[in-house]
């Protein structure tokens, strides 16, 4: 008789699935943040460009980076759910393999440039897009329904626990030797692959009603606009990520604000600065695992968001690299709070024949705000410079936690994660057929 399964890491496909998810965020948060180091580094050093100047540099590489999430989203959805899904995956991950080892080789030359430098940004930007939709779709195929949780639990502390760890490994890398961050980029994502061929072939369900990505997300943007409780907690993370953001801002003060015995914390004070914030974010992720958020949610979720400008606020206005390290990490402690909410509401909110819809605007709106936000904050260091940029982008996010809490009482009405019978009325009523 076969022992009942209770955990995922019994099964040797999950266990293989795991290790190349964990592998290929590595290399990639490894890559992103040698990329935004080398594009402020050069426009310093090869332009002549000011700090302000440079930083703008940064806001433009969010912009290039941008593009192929805002127009290639709903194809690489559409992608995952039509085409064998580890193909999809091991492909994308071979197109990111080849920006890496160009940018090895570029970097070992010495012949790096803005243009070149953007141009392979937006490269890595169009491969990542095809590899989160194929990679979280292949889950739930690999794993019985009943371990399903604990799959996405254990999916999401490959991704935080990697999300740490790149970033520092990436500076550190840098320094020892410039190419060799994107070597072992590279070589990581080439062991992703490996690990994900032997995985059960995995083809997606016959497709059925409209599949046009385009006409769905236009149905999500309207189902989305019609209903001022989703409305408001979209546009919340939206507005206060893209106008308190201070990741862009990061290799300027890595290189010219922050120092420890007179000399500025460069590429290895970078890595762990981006990596504080998955810090904080994983033990709260780890927090709720335990002991899962019940009461207040929505005005949680609210105060949990001025939280995040305040720690924006004092790492703008901090000279000590500590205390910088210590903000970042409480700052992404809050972000995580307010993600963990405000996907929980606005999943459990939202009906389930438009819940696909409704993600995948809400996963544009993630991605408008990451990468817009970057180029939010070179267009304000550009004019208040980077201190200024981050300190206002900080008191922003502290104001649209404020405004949002009037705006959209709904927000703070809501007192736990179950909607309101009047959501669940109007629900029924939507699924009737006209």
């Amino acid at each position: 008789m076969n022992t009942p399964l209770t955990s995922p890491l019994q099964i040797r496909d999950f266990r293989l699935y795991w290790c190349a998810r964990f592998a290929a965020v590595l290399a990639t948060m490894g890559m992103v943040v040698i990329i935004g180091y080398q594009v402020y580094d050069v426009a310093r050093s090869d332009y002549g460009m000011s700090i302000r100047q440079a930083s703008l540099m940064l806001g433009l590489l969010g912009a290039v980076q941008f593009v192929p999430l805002a127009l290639l989203t709903p194809v690489a959805g559409w992608t995952a759910d039509r085409f064998e899904r580890r193909t999809v995956a091991r492909f994308a991950n071979a197109i990111d393999m080849l920006v890496a080892l160009t940018l090895g080789l570029v970097t070992y030359a010495d012949v790096l440039s803005l243009p070149l430098l953007f141009i392979l940004a937006a490269l890595h930007g169009v491969a990542r897009v095809f590899v989160g939709p194929s990679m979280s779709a292949i889950a739930p195929n690999i794993v019985p329904a009943e371990l399903l949780p604990k799959a996405i639990a254990l999916s999401s502390i490959a991704w935080q626990s990697a999300s740490v760890a790149g970033p520092a490994l990436g500076g550190f890398l840098y320094a020892a030797g410039a190419p060799l961050p994107y070597w072992s980029a590279a070589a990581l994502m080439l062991v992703a692959i490996l690990l994900l061929t032997p995985v059960r072939r995995i083809m997606p369900p016959p497709m059925q009603g409209s599949t046009h990505p385009i006409r769905q997300m236009v149905d999500g943007l309207t189902y989305v606009r019609r209903h001022n409780f989703l409305l408001g907690a979209i546009t919340l993370d939206l507005f206060a990520v893209l106008l308190g953001g201070a990741t862009a801002m990061l290799p300027v003060f890595a290189r010219d604000i922050l120092f420890i015995d007179g000399q500025p914390v460069g590429t290895q004070g970078l890595g762990l600065m981006r990596g504080a914030p998955a810090v904080g974010a994983a033990l709260v992720a780890g927090w709720f695992a335990w002991a899962p958020l019940r009461n207040n949610v929505g005005i949680k979720m609210l105060w949990s968001v001025a939280a995040f400008g305040l720690m924006t606020v004092i790492f703008g206005l901090s000279t000590n690299f500590l205390l910088s390290l210590g903000a970042l990490a409480i700052l992404g402690a809050a972000d995580m709070l307010s993600v963990y909410v405000r996907s929980s509401l606005v999943q459990l909110h939202t009906p389930d024949m438009m819940r696909g819809r409704v993600s995948a605007v809400s996963g544009l709106a993630i991605s408008a705000s990451n990468e817009l936000g970057e180029l939010q904050s070179g267009l304000a260091a550009a004019l208040l410079g980077p201190a200024g940029a981050v300190v206002a982008g900080g008191a922003a996010a502290i104001g649209i936690a404020g405004a949002w809490s009037y705006l959209f009482p709904e927000l703070r009405r809501a007192k736990t994660f179950d909607p309101p019978p009047e959501v669940l009325a109007q629900a029924v009523q939507e699924e009737k057929p006209a």
